[in-house]
């Protein structure tokens, strides 16, 4: 994205680490809160002539992350009524929310389901990964996040996730692990450098779709 400016509708978990991470790519950045009471402030009522005192809404981005979903494709749509060529990125809790947003005017939709919402945002926290991210999020890029269990370990031989070259050998990114009691490891934390990859072990995977069916193939299938 070329945009020099950037809005964030909405005050909650996600807002702190979107802002941390994406304040190096806009000029100006702002997070705006749902009934505030001044000039960040904003009402799902509004008929956003007032954007235009804080940013040049030709110039800019919006994030809509409000956690009431209905709020959130209400305000997506507002939002698109407003201005249709505005780059609107929208959060969403499950498939259903986002072919919502979709049809509300998003132009980029990134699912949060349960299990990835919390990835999302120690993703953020990650610097390794957070031009990934970037590319995924704002950039429209081809890249997929994915969750693959394994079924064959045999193809690991015994080896641990760091001992293992995974844009090398699979061309794919793995992020996490989570374990069959469903907790879940950074790849570089010291429990994941010492927790041999066995059967039933869930990669959270990125990459492009191709290099995710081929990696599906070669050691299980993938989790909706």
């Amino acid at each position: 994205m070329n945009e020099k400016s950037a809005l964030i509708f909405g005050q909650n978990d996600y807002t702190f680490e979107i802002q941390k991470n994406i304040s190096s790519h806009y000029e100006n950045l702002h997070v705006l809160t749902l009934n505030g009471d001044d000039e960040f402030g904003f009402d799902l009522s509004d008929e956003w002539d007032a954007l235009s005192n804080i940013v040049d809404i030709n110039d800019c981005v919006v994030f809509c992350i409000l956690e009431d979903m209905a709020e959130n494709i209400f305000l997506t749509i507002s939002l698109r009524d407003a201005f249709k060529d505005l780059t609107i990125v929208a959060l969403a809790q499950d498939k259903e929310s986002a072919d919502k947003l979709t049809l509300a005017g998003a132009t980029r939709v990134l699912p949060t389901t349960q299990t990835t919402a919390s990835v999302i945002v120690e993703m953020l926290e990650k610097p390794i990964v957070t031009e990934v991210f970037h590319e995924i999020l704002y950039e429209k890029s081809a890249l997929q996040i994915a969750q693959i269990k394994i079924e064959d370990h045999t193809v690991f031989d015994g080896k641990y996730p760091t001992d293992i070259e995974w844009s090398r050998d699979h061309g794919i990114i793995v992020i996490f692990v989570v374990h069959e009691d469903m907790s879940r490891e950074f790849i570089y934390s010291s429990k994941a450098k010492h927790h041999i990859i066995k059967s039933g072990d869930i990669f959270v995977v990125v990459g492009y779709e191709q290099d995710i069916k081929e990696f599906e193939k070669l050691i299980g299938s993938r989790c909706e």
